[in-house]
């Protein structure tokens, strides 16, 4: 607007300045303008006029428009009040149906819990004559005895919320419940009084209790003291069963005992040459193991542990060592208590100490005799290994029970532990004892091995053997403790030879049986193995010294000397040595083979064992050839010279290489 203006103010500026240019007066000009304006409007004028009846019309239409403008906003208002009404009533009913929904998932939860209810609450016509009709081991009784305790369960929710509607059907369904719980308690005591029958095995009633152990949970959730009825007569019959059951097995088995059993006069260190003990050799069980040696006892706790159990009558002429009836009664007992043990909880539905509570009642008497047979036994026991093998099945069995999840005979098996360790530890120390008490100048004077160092051997390996899947602090003690008190015997006896090379026979032998002993039953690192080992090792190489010095003990003296000279750097005194070694020379040259057969034939007539002489005659031999080695390099060439050639006595030696 501003940019026009100013381009008319510059157009009249022009204009003004033109007129100047030309000399035009301005008021004629000014008159000029005038009066073309004059003329102008009028010209307009008469169009105007001519144009009127078109205004006229133009003014009419323009009317006419504005009405139908007016009529159609009148129709505009009224389509909006319209839909504003339709929107209010779609609000309206968009709540109505949400309501409608609500209302309708309420009455179908309400009519869903109530026509449960209702069928809760019927008892159906089919359900009385069932109850009231069938045998209970029938598969429709067991259905609807199931309703019926839903019933019932119903019926005691009600009536402790005081509903009223329950009074329609409680006559009902308590008659059915007492007509059901006298057909269950009948039945279940039915099952009971087979156990009674002689020769009965009572797995079969028990399993058919198991098959309906809902009876007695119906029982029990409606009338407890039926329920403990059952119980009272069940614990009673099951205790009387098991007692008698035992108490004639036990003394069954007893009477496949040895007859001879192990006394104390059979201790480790009491004298051979007297009275026989249970498997002495001329014991009527000359081919049993001795008392001190397991032989094929440990099998109870291996391929015997989960044998079959000993049928007395069916094995009367056979006769058992104690650890082995132990093993079948406790065995028995096992099976049977884990069997037992598992029907009370599922079939009386007990846990924890209820469950241990009601098999007590069950299996105490029955545990209390065989505890009461085992105490009869042990306080005259001297059979340590039969006690030890009786302590290590208690510790199996245990852990088989365990497998088996049941914890109830641990207390059991503790009381068992506290009537045999005692009595097997006192054994144990008897046996100690009688070793250390033994006089070594009432035995012959033998280089052979001792029969006492053999009933240590045995009686070690035994132990050690039993206790390598059990290790036990205390037995590993006391076996240290009999192994120093054996060492000592062994010294002892030793000790009553006059000369140095027997009493080292004597030990080698005897170190040697207890190595050979312990490394064919035992692992070959065990504490005792190796404690044998070294002192055999120890014995030997100083054996080894003793037979060498008759045959060789110029030559060994002269290499020691000649040695300690070097060490001293003695040179002088070392070339002074040479004429005594040509006298030695000449000596070995001439008696070298002889020796070798003397030593052969004394080694293999100290020792019984072929192996042990043998392998003492290679490490002489060794320790030979080590010494003329070490003869050799300090001989001079004089004397080397006149030496026989060491290959020639390395083909002699070999000669007597052994192939044991």
């Amino acid at each position: 607007m501003a940019d026009a203006v100013l381009m008319g103010e510059q157009i009249e500026d022009d204009e003004v300045q033109e007129i100047l240019k030309t000399g035009t007066d301005l008021r004629q000009y000014s008159a000029q303008i005038e009066k073309e304006f004059k003329e102008v409007e009028n010209r307009s004028i008469d169009d105007y006029i001519k144009e009127s009846q078109n205004i006229a019309n133009l003014h009419n239409q323009i009317g006419n428009t504005s009405n139908i403008l007016e009529r159609m906003e009148s129709m505009l208002m009224d389509i909006q009040d319209a839909l504003n009404n339709i929107s209010t009533e779609i609000t309206s009913l968009q709540k109505k149906s949400v309501s409608m929904s609500v209302q309708l998932t309420n009455r179908q939860s309400i009519r869903a819990q109530i026509s449960q209810f209702v069928e809760d609450m019927a008892v159906p016509e089919e359900m009385v004559s069932c109850i009231m009709d069938s045998p209970v081991t029938e598969k429709e009784f067991v259905t609807h005895l199931n309703e019926l305790n839903h019933k019932l369960n119903l019926m005691k929710e009600l009536n402790f919320k005081e509903s009223k509607s329950s009074q329609d059907v409680s006559d009902v369904l308590q008659k059915l419940k007492i007509k059901a719980m006298s057909k269950l308690r009948l039945y279940l005591m039915e099952q009971i009084y087979k156990f009674r029958k002689p020769m009965a095995n009572y797995q079969i009633p028990q399993n058919a209790m198991l098959k309906y152990k809902f009876f007695f949970e119906f029982i029990l959730s409606n009338e407890r003291a039926v329920a403990q009825e059952i119980c009272n007569e069940y614990v009673d019959t099951m205790s009387k069963i098991y007692y008698s059951y035992f108490k004639s097995y036990s003394t069954r088995l007893g009477s496949l005992k040895f007859e001879e059993a192990v006394s104390k006069d059979d201790l480790m260190g009491l004298d051979d040459s007297g009275p026989k003990g249970i498997f002495s050799k001329t014991s009527s069980l000359k081919n049993k193991s001795t008392v001190f040696s397991i032989g094929d006892r440990g099998e109870v706790l291996n391929q015997q542990l989960e044998a079959p159990i000993i049928v007395p009558h069916a094995q009367q002429k056979f006769r058992y060592a104690y650890e082995a009836l132990f093993r079948s009664e406790q065995y028995a007992l096992v099976d049977n208590a884990c069997r037992e043990y598992l029907f009370v909880t599922d079939f009386f539905v007990v846990r924890g100490p209820q469950a241990q509570e009601l098999f007590n009642q069950i299996m105490g008497k029955t545990t209390a005799l065989l505890i009461k047979n085992l105490e009869a036994y042990v306080q005259d026991c001297y059979d340590t290994i039969a006690l030890f093998l009786c302590i290590q099945l208690c510790f199996r069995y245990q852990l088989m029970c365990h497998k088996r999840c049941v914890p109830a005979l641990d207390k059991y098996w503790d009381n068992l532990h506290a009537v045999i360790w005692p009595r097997f530890e006192q054994v144990f120390r008897l046996n100690i004892q009688s070793i250390q008490d033994c006089d070594p100048t009432k035995f012959p004077k033998e280089t052979g091995p001792h029969y006492i160092t053999r009933r240590y051997a045995e009686f070690s390996a035994a132990i050690v053997g039993i206790t390598e899947n059990f290790p036990n602090e205390l037995v590993s003690h006391m076996l240290l403790e009999l192994q120093e008190e054996v060492k000592c015997f062994m010294l002892r006896m030793a000790a009553i030879f006059t000369t140095r090379k027997e009493q080292l026979i004597y030990l080698i032998n005897n170190y040697d049986l207890v190595l050979g002993v312990l490394m064919e039953r035992t692992r070959d690192n065990s504490k005792e193995a190796e404690a044998f080992r070294e002192l055999l090792s120890t014995r030997s190489a100083e054996y080894v010294e003793e037979i060498l010095a008759p045959h060789l003990g110029g030559i060994i003296q002269f290499v020691k000397d000649c040695e300690q000279m070097r060490d001293k750097e003695q040179t002088e005194e070392l070339k002074r040595q040479e004429r005594r070694s040509l006298q030695l020379v000449a000596n070995f040259s001439a008696n070298w083979k002889k020796s070798l057969e003397e030593l052969n034939r004394e080694v293999f007539l100290s020792f019984p064992s072929l192996v042990t002489g043998s392998q003492l005659l290679q490490l002489a031999l060794a320790q030979l050839v080590q010494y003329y080695h070490k003869f050799y390099k300090l001989l001079t060439p004089n004397a080397r010279a006149q030496l026989v050639n060491i290959h020639v006595i390395m083909i002699e030696v070999k000669k007597y290489k052994s192939n044991f």
